[in-house]
């Protein structure tokens, strides 16, 4: 008999739960968080390469337009939260797609990852 350590059964944890929890409740759904914001909240770095990529204001809408400092941007560089609260939630050990069903707008996908999280 070969035994195989860990077993498939148990997860390895990236982070820390206590710190995973932080994170997910910092995240809304309408925010995209820089790197260096990321790195500053210790996400893990595979995590930032993983995530990060270059959003593109619209202008039809103010909810589709991206502003930095106050200020208009037609493009940045960043992760959206509601991409890092999924990847929280997975590390979570909840069943993201299961939770979100229901949830159509990045605040709600957010709001039903938390809840699953939190209930248990």
């Amino acid at each position: 008999m070969i035994l195989l350590w860990p077993p498939k059964s148990m997860r390895w944890l990236t982070m820390r739960r206590d710190r995973a929890l932080a994170l997910l409740s910092e995240c809304t759904g309408d925010d995209i968080w820089s790197p260096e914001h990321c790195r500053l909240r210790r996400v893990p770095d595979d995590w930032i390469e993983e995530l990060s990529d270059a959003y593109e204001s619209g202008f039809d809408r103010d909810a589709d337009t991206i502003y930095e400092r106050n200020r208009v941007t037609n493009q940045y560089y960043g992760i959206r939260d509601v991409f890092l609260a999924k990847k929280l939630g997975a590390e979570l050990g909840i069943d993201v797609e299961r939770a979100t069903a229901f949830a159509s707008r990045p605040a709600a996908i957010v709001a039903a990852i938390k809840e699953a999280v939190f209930e248990g």
